[in-house]
């Protein structure tokens, strides 16, 4: 196991910024960035030994800084919060009290507002013992960024082990009752991006989705896969159905999952290169996203991307979950403890 800490360079007030690898003695390779929580790089071997990294991200802090990216807001492979996905109208009430949100994606707010989890600086420190390494993350959300209420204290862990397995580990308190919602935003490219994600193949292990409203946000409706271009429950291409959806998935998959427990939410894999990627979670949730807002980008040392360049699947409660109590709550009081895991176990078959 080996674990390095690098400067990554210094974010737009001059903070300085480091970056942190991660490799195990399997030749997996992932790097991690104190700025956003970010994951930039996931670099594993393909069925003949061949190392790539098979996660969208830039090698270079200066291309997350610029307006572009910022603008554009594709989120690669950063922590997202306080309130991963979408709130109705930016606007959610505790206890008979109105909070309001920043709308950031059509009339709602996206994955915590302008600022969220995604464009902070978490103070970081190393983990090294015999079978991982990895980082500690730490961030103070303070009462009302972004319109959230609460002074919240996050830790979030990132670990990778012998076993091929990164760990990502949420932790959260508060002072006063408020929502939480958190994730990883990493999108899979398993060919190291040389091409689209149509070829991937997808299983869910999700009977049921939320149904949508025109503007992705929950209708309070359940719905069963079977018979759709959304039933994963058996390994299928992701490019096999997508053409009978105008701008892809973006879709909260229902992993009946109501005790909390690690279960497999995903796997997904890619012939020509054989690598596989389980995705396990305690969550209930998982977001099915490919990608189709992701803008035609280039990073300065060549990183080039844009529509199906990678697929997210977000581990996370349910979209707009605050205003439908039938959904699991997000809630978070006083003297309760937030936790959430969510692992990927990278192979080849």
């Amino acid at each position: 196991m080996e674990l390095l800490r690098d400067v990554f360079g210094n974010a737009r007030r001059g903070e300085k910024i480091f970056i942190y690898t991660l490799r195990n003695d399997n030749g997996i390779t992932i790097k991690i960035t104190n700025y956003g929580g970010i994951i930039t790089t996931v670099k594993t071997p393909d069925k003949d030994g061949n190392k790539t990294n098979i996660v969208l991200g830039f090698q270079s802090l200066d291309d997350y800084l610029t307006d572009a990216y910022i603008e554009n807001g594709p989120f690669f492979g950063c922590l997202v919060g306080r309130y991963a996905n979408r709130i109705a109208k930016g606007k959610f009430a505790i206890e008979g009290k109105e909070y309001t949100l920043p709308i950031n994606n059509g009339e709602n707010s996206l994955h915590g507002g302008i600022t969220g989890f995604d464009k902070v600086i978490w103070v970081p420190k190393k983990i090294e013992k015999p079978d991982m390494v990895g980082v500690e993350l730490k961030y103070r959300s303070v009462h009302m960024e972004e319109g959230f209420p609460g002074h919240v204290d996050l830790t979030v862990t990132y670990t990778l082990n012998h076993k091929n397995e990164l760990h990502v580990d949420y932790k959260a308190v508060t002072d006063r009752e408020t929502i939480i919602n958190l994730t990883n935003h990493s999108y899979f490219n398993l060919t190291g991006n040389k091409e689209n994600i149509f070829g991937h193949s997808l299983q869910l292990n999700a009977k049921t989705k939320t149904v949508n409203d025109a503007s992705l946000i929950p209708t309070g409706d359940i719905e069963e896969v079977a018979g759709t271009p959304f039933d994963f429950t058996s390994p299928m291409t992701i490019g096999s159905r997508i053409g009978e959806l105008a701008e892809g998935y973006d879709c909260n998959f229902i992993l009946n999952n109501p005790k909390g427990k690690l279960v497999k939410a995903a796997i997904l894999s890619e012939e020509s290169t054989g690598r596989t990627v389980e995705v396990s979670t305690t969550e209930p949730g998982i977001q099915l996203y490919t990608g189709y807002w992701i803008p035609e980008m280039e990073g300065k040392n060549g990183e080039k991307f844009g529509s199906y360049a990678g697929v997210a699947l977000e581990t996370q409660h349910y979209p707009d979950s605050p205003n439908h109590p039938e959904f699991p709550t997000t809630s978070l009081k006083p003297g309760e403890v937030f936790k959430s895991k969510t692992v990927y176990k990278f192979g080849v078959k």
